[in-house]
């Protein structure tokens, strides 16, 4: 073939018009805050909070948009799809960033380091890679979109640089970041050289053949698999995620606590399910181990911890370790039955913690200073200052602990029912234990917010969290109920976009 018969395939940019629109917008961020800083920081944080917004809406509407027809639509030479599970992430991820944007705008002023167009230009680059992720089909943009949301991330926790501690935990994150990003990329070419291709779903169909380098494959798994526990924060890749939560501004870890995950799944079900199916039976294996030891880690650890961001952070640990657990269940002995089950339950799963942590997070952001960075002692009383807010914490630590009526116990239910049915009783019980155990440190929270009496007197009424703040942290309580109560819809939704996104 001559260079005069070769044809240049156009890509289909309309798939790709959320993602588009995005990158637009934060351009525009930048340009527009150059104009307007002039007239005060204060004006310029507002301006920049309110395009933050329009362009994570206008996102989310092309999404809709792109995914509308329910099928799965490839461009830009199969690289990039648009199936109804990318559609579905895409718009749970835009609806966490634009709480998180929400919740930040009660205090932000207090961090000048953070009230600036940075912050949501680097929030809004870590959704762009978010997106790219869910939307990839190939390795190398299953690649390009985790490092844009892994170099924005370490940026936004090291973004005020007069903290020491943010610092520090920019700093660490970063080289253990590096050293998981070097891991999952040796992985991905042990796997191009086992194939010879790094297009998911050729990887998938040479796995089968006889002709596949299936040990060559495996022997990169390893390293793949370690890369995605990292970016999961799931044990023994574990060390930066209490110094992660602790040393990042909360604004920030907000953000790190909830929509990241999402995307990582979304990582996991096109790397390890779609395209590394033939190796579920080793894939599997290794998020078994991993999932156990992150549910009796995460839980033992909260235990002792008296910051409140930290014991967050360990607890967060064992909620992956419910996710893998279900990622791990899914094809038993190669039947498939169970697949749709377990992978749907840990979609569920994902998605509740997600906006679970959030709401945490971010009602400690609407706490004083010293309250929503400290000690969890701080909390103590606040059913007296805040009834309200006191309310909307104790309902997100009961759905966290697992506690029926809340979104939280659906979501352990539904994995350890796929863990039963996938033959593993012996591990359902391991991790029920566990935890029962972690339902400790919830309920202590609870004790703080309604039978200890406040640190101090002369705390007043709280600390000036507006009424529209108040507001949707009791909503975003409410929907954890409400999902608790009726969980039916979303896990309806995570069933249909995966079996019509993977199992087609």
């Amino acid at each position: 073939m001559t260079l005069a018969e070769i044809r240049f395939a156009w890509p289909d940019f309309r798939l790709a018009a959320a993602e588009t629109f995005l990158l637009f917008m934060i351009c525009l961020i930048l340009l527009v805050d150059l104009a307007v800083e002039k007239k005060g920081a204060k004006t310029a944080c507002k301006t920049a909070h309110a395009l933050a917004q329009i362009a994570l809406f206008g996102s989310a509407a092309l999404a809709c948009a792109s995914g509308a027809s329910m099928t799965a639509l490839r461009t830009f030479s199969n690289m990039f799809v648009v199936d109804p599970m990318a559609t579905l992430l895409k718009l749970a991820i835009t609806l966490m960033v634009s709480l998180a944007f929400f919740y930040s705008s009660a205090r932000l002023s207090e961090k000048p380091a953070l009230a600036k167009a940075e912050f949501y230009a680097l929030a809004l680059f870590s959704t762009l890679g978010m997106m790219v992720i869910l939307s990839a089909c190939h390795f190398i943009t299953l690649t390009l979109g985790l490092e844009l949301l892994s170099l924005s991330v370490y940026a936004l926790v090291a973004l005020d640089r007069d903290s020491t501690f943010a610092t520090e935990a920019g700093m660490k994150y970063f080289v253990l970041g590096a050293l998981a990003s070097g891991l999952l990329l040796y992985g991905i070419s042990m796997i191009y050289g086992a194939t010879g291709s790094l297009e998911i779903a050729t990887v998938a169909s040479r796995l089968l053949s006889p002709r596949g380098g299936r040990a060559i494959a495996v022997f990169g798994l390893v390293f793949l698999v370690a890369g995605i526990a990292f970016k999961l924060g799931a044990a023994p890749f574990h060390l930066w995620v209490p110094d992660v939560y602790h040393g990042a501004p909360t604004p920030v870890a907000i953000l790190v606590a909830s929509a990241p995950k999402i995307a990582v799944f979304g990582f996991s079900v096109r790397a390890l399910i779609s395209a590394l199916a033939p190796l579920s039976q080793d894939w599997q294996t290794m998020l078994l181990v991993i999932s156990m030891l992150s549910i009796a880690l995460g839980n033992v650890a909260a235990i002792a911890q008296t910051n409140i961001k930290r014991m967050l952070a360990y607890s967060s640990i064992a909620h992956m370790g419910f996710v893998l657990f279900g990622l791990s269940s899914g094809i038993v002995g190669g039947n498939a039955e169970n697949m749709i089950n377990a992978y749907s339950a840990s979609m569920f799963y994902v998605l509740t913690y997600a906006l679970s942590s959030l709401g945490a997070f971010g009602i400690l952001w609407l706490q004083p200073r010293s309250e929503g960075e400290g000690e969890i002692s701080a909390l103590s009383g606040l059913s007296a200052r805040s009834p309200l807010l006191a309310a909307s914490l104790a309902a997100l630590m009961f759905s966290m602990a697992g506690i029926p009526f809340f979104a939280g116990f659906f979501a352990k239910f539904s994995v350890l029912v796929a863990a039963i049915a996938a033959g593993r009783p012996g591990f359902a019980v391991f991790a029920a234990f566990f935890s029962l155990l972690g339902a400790f440190y919830y309920l202590r929270i609870i004790k703080h917010l309604y039978f200890d009496p406040a640190p101090h007197s002369g705390c007043g009424e709280n600390a000036g969290a507006p009424v529209a703040l108040k507001a949707l942290a009791a909503a975003n309580a409410l929907g954890i109920a409400w999902l608790g109560v009726f969980p039916n819809t979303l896990m309806f939704l995570c069933v249909e976009t995966l079996s019509r996104s993977i199992f087609m």
